[in-house]
């Protein structure tokens, strides 16, 4: 069993809040029942709701019931005897001496304060927790996305925090970089001499990225107004997979090594322009439609505003300008109320260069295939004989390592592995700032165009795969899985 290597106050502003209860507290039971955070972990929740410990723990186990099966009552209390419940208004520099108060008589080696707010608050609390001589150069800052909204906004959100933290201090989540199957994809790469060798211009003919989103925006209608599919969804979490897919090998699996490659690939991202703004990008809004036989709203209706023009689904083409990937489009695509949640990962190698057998009949292209969610597995599509007489008959078919049928072990969510990362002081998986200032920058030659060509918003019916040309999106069926007979 592995202990945890710090003794830890871990301070959760806003804990009482959607993320906390979905995401967070999820992740803190499951490293308890691992042995990883024990009974030398103090939870301090932060919140502005009156409460005391045992209605706040009513409602966490309320919560945690509906996110965790078989939950352990032992579990429980082992949590409940870490918490503490404090009452503040993060506005007010008055209400962090109650805070202060508090950490003082837990005194611990380091103290990590996790900011589960609004991100117009980072520079706030950051203010006041150095004010009063919260913090001190063991302390660590975990922020939540969205970490600004172009970047103007970024860059002040930065100066506000790195104003009483170094950089060191600061852990910026991205939590696709947590999941299993992207962790994989590093080792896959790296540690397969068959894989590397490929992974070229020279092999691939092209590189997939896809989220799609079979849910509407529900609560979080006012944040997805202001910043769309874009913002929301490709500035973060897609353009760290492809970082993690087009990076060069590390020297060393450190931090700094694996971010320096990152950022390379961002630096290497080819800008928008006004005339490729419109050749290679589609941006749409899902309008009414069926999703699994059940009647859906448009998006207008579900924010209750009529002439919204925030697009709910990006598809774009995008190159990496370097000596590995001359030439080879990246293709990114995300989009709410489609018809099936996925998230992967598709590597599309090039055609074999010439047909050697007497039928003459098409030899699909090889595949490698990334499925992060919902089933984490990776398949690796190619070419085989069909057996019995007659000649050489062939098709595609799938070798595939399914985790969940090749490994007895439960895979953590990526909020377990990246909560003990912070606690470990491990900065691997999380965006350093130069990261995040030059995805910004790549979002913002798209946004200023948008506005100069005001491209429209193309609609398409909920329960459907998007909108988008055939010359943007290739005859490749992307959104096809093997239940549709791909």
């Amino acid at each position: 069993m592995t202990k945890t290597l710090y003794k830890t106050n871990l301070i959760i502003f806003g804990g009482d809040g959607d993320l906390a209860f979905r995401k967070i507290f999820p992740a803190i039971y499951y490293r308890v029942k691992g042995n990883q955070l024990i009974t030398e972990t103090n939870i301090i929740v932060v919140s502005r709701n009156t409460n005391d410990v045992n209605s706040f723990f009513t409602l966490l186990e309320e919560h945690l019931t509906l996110h965790i099966p078989d939950l352990e009552k032992s579990i429980l209390e082992k949590i409940k005897n870490m918490l503490s419940y404090l009452k503040m208004d993060l506005t007010d520099s008055k209400d962090y001496i109650v805070l202060a108060k508090e950490l003082a008589q837990k005194k611990m080696e380091q103290d990590v304060f996790y900011y589960s707010t609004s991100s117009t608050l980072f520079g706030t609390i950051s203010k006041y927790l150095a004010e009063n001589g919260i913090i001190n150069e063991a302390s660590k800052i975990v922020l939540e996305k969205p970490l600004g909204s172009d970047l103007n906004t970024f860059e002040q959100l930065n100066k506000d925090v790195r104003k009483y933290f170094e950089e060191k201090q600061i852990y910026r989540i991205d939590h696709y970089l947590g999941k299993e199957t992207v962790q994989n994809l590093m080792v896959l790469r790296f540690a397969n001499q068959i894989f590397e060798l490929a992974w070229n211009a020279e092999n691939i003919d092209n590189v997939q990225i896809t989220a799609s989103e079979s849910l509407g925006v529900g609560t979080r209608k006012g944040y997805y107004d202001k910043f769309g599919a874009l913002k929301d969804m490709v500035q973060n979490h897609l353009l760290q997979l492809l970082c993690i897919v087009a990076m060069e090998p590390p020297a060393k699996l450190n931090a700094d090594n694996v971010r320096d490659e990152k950022l390379k690939v961002l630096k290497a991202l080819r800008p928008f322009d006004k005339n490729t703004v419109n050749k290679g990008i589609v941006k749409g809004q899902y309008t009414r439609g069926e999703i699994d036989d059940k009647y859906v709203q448009s998006y207008q209706e579900d924010i209750d505003t009529f002439d919204s023009e925030t697009e709910t689904f990006v598809a774009l083409r995008t190159y990496v300008d370097n000596w590995r990937w001359a030439g080879v489009p990246f293709y990114l695509r995300t989009g709410k109320r489609m018809k099936r949640r996925f998230s992967e990962i598709v590597i599309n190698f090039k055609r074999v260069p010439h047909n050697v057998f007497p039928s003459g009949n098409k030899i699909d292209r090889n595949k490698l295939i990334i499925r992060l969610q919902p089933e984490e597995k990776i398949e690796l599509v190619q070419m085989m004989k069909v057996p019995g007489p007659g000649g050489y008959r062939y098709k595609p078919s799938s070798l595939e390592l399914d985790y969940s049928s090749s490994f007895d072990e439960r895979f953590p969510d990526a909020y377990e592995r990246l909560l003990m990362d912070v606690i470990r002081g491990d900065q691997t998986l999380f965006m350093r700032e130069d990261e995040v200032r030059e995805s910004w920058k790549w979002i913002n030659s798209i946004t200023e165009n948008w506005e100069k060509t005001e491209q429209d918003l193309e609609l398409y019916k909920a329960g459907t795969w998007g909108p988008g040309d055939e010359v943007l999106l290739p005859k490749h069926k992307w959104y096809q899985s093997k239940e549709d007979n791909l």
